[in-house]
């Protein structure tokens, strides 16, 4: 009987690095910019409203402002990739055998013989020559195109969970003890988010976790700082 050869299936992080990117942003932009809103006005006012309302503006501003950015930078990032595909049709269009001689030469720089580069190279432009192109001469692998709306809802999605965690938080808590348990909580979710996104992308987890820790903190420092200059200013 002819022996069969079982196929072998990989998954690897880098294949989530699209989506990845944009929710590990989304919701660490959200705990980090939420909670430093939150502690810099409670530092400065003297009432729990206020701090509140501040809070719920600033989640729905930065998912918007979350959204927006993603859609136009990813967007753009599109658009120079679209037009680099067309140029290269274009060019296999008008030069096809430098096109082939262009596709054996990168193979001949990783390591194939020189007859074995041309006999590869006409074999995967046989198949698809643009997409040969795309993959081997521009780096445009699938797993890594851009994708405008993917990274405009996700970063969204992401912040607004984010940045509902210390507003939950803050509308909890008594307002005496509000600033202090705001920065701690907001510190245990940049914890539990940087050991998630260092798990989901095959990362050390210690090093998600202090990377993230320590932007936090540092911002949430940094606009109480600020509310209690401001507050005493004010006073």
């Amino acid at each position: 009987m002819p022996r069969t050869t079982a196929i072998h299936r990989e998954s690897h992080a880098v294949a989530r690095i699209g989506w990845l990117r944009a929710a590990v942003l989304g919701a660490n932009d959200g705990i980090v910019s939420t909670a430093s809103l939150i502690v810099g006005v409670a530092a400065a006012a003297a009432a729990k409203q206020p701090i509140l309302v501040a809070g719920v503006a600033g989640l729905v501003a930065g998912a918007m402002s979350m959204a927006a950015g993603e859609y136009v930078s990813v967007s753009s990032q599109a658009d120079t990739e679209a037009a680099d595909v067309a140029r290269e049709s274009a060019e296999l269009a008008a030069e096809p055998e430098a096109e082939r001689a262009e596709m054996a030469a990168i193979y001949r720089g990783r390591g194939l013989s020189a007859d074995l580069a041309l006999e590869v190279a006409d074999a995967l432009m046989a198949h698809d020559a643009l997409g040969a192109h795309a993959r081997d001469e521009l780096g445009l692998a699938e797993m890594h195109r851009a994708r405008p709306i993917q990274a405009a809802l996700t970063s969204a999605a992401t912040f607004s969970v984010g940045a509902a965690l210390p507003l939950a938080a803050a509308a909890l808590l008594p307002l005496a003890t509000l600033v202090m348990g705001v920065a701690v909580a907001a510190l245990l979710f940049l914890i539990l988010l940087g050991a998630v996104g260092a798990r989901a992308g095959g990362a050390p987890i210690g090093k998600g976790v202090v990377r993230v820790a320590f932007w936090g903190a540092l911002a949430m420092a940094a606009t109480y700082g600020i509310g209690n200059l401001f507050g005493t200013s004010i006073a």
